[in-house]
């Protein structure tokens, strides 16, 4: 097994900074916008995004959620064991709101799939836009594309992708990994 680096710490955070300043420009106040983080990677980044936009750009409203998608897959009988769900936190409406879904890593698209299924629950979105910190190209199994991507990735099948959180693995760093 061979990895190699695709971002380091200092480009992950050059990354975030682009795309929280692009959700700026989209969502100016944040008011009439939530930001939810798609369990379980994409809590990392959501919470990284919405504490940049309050402590430095200083936007006070910004509302943030976690959904969890597990049974919402289509693929979730399909495994040998058991399937773990992750907690689900979104306690505001969304009900005629912008929402933005965030992921680390966007790869067949049958995550955001199940995401926008699992939303219904709780409303009906104006809108709804898809935030991914790596957007794997030539892998989607569905027509779904990012509207904010930090770095888009040409990966061969049998190849990984890796996102690692300062919170989680101790280090901010994008790797690919050769099985």
């Amino acid at each position: 097994m061979s990895q190699k680096v695709l971002l380091n710490a200092k480009e992950v955070n050059i990354i975030l900074h682009r795309l929280a300043c692009q959700l700026i420009e989209n969502h100016n106040d944040f008011s009439n916008t939530v930001l939810i983080g798609i369990q379980p990677r994409g809590r990392f980044l959501a919470e990284r995004l919405a504490k940049m936009l309050r402590e430095e750009y200083k936007i006070k409203d910004v509302q943030l959620g976690q959904l969890d998608i597990t049974f919402f897959r289509d693929d979730f009988r399909r495994g040998e064991k058991p399937l773990e769900a992750n907690t689900t936190e979104i306690d505001f409406v969304v009900e005629n709101k912008k929402v933005v879904f965030i992921d680390d890593v966007l790869y067949t698209g049958r995550s955001i799939r199940a995401a926008l299924t699992a939303i219904q629950s709780f409303g009906r979105p104006d809108e709804i836009e898809l935030l991914t910190l790596i957007d794997r190209r030539f892998s989607r199994h569905l027509p779904i594309q990012p509207d904010y991507r930090g770095r888009q990735v040409d990966a061969i099948n049998d190849e990984k992708v890796k996102v690692n959180w300062i919170e989680n693995e101790g280090e901010d760093s994008v790797y690919l990994i050769n099985k």
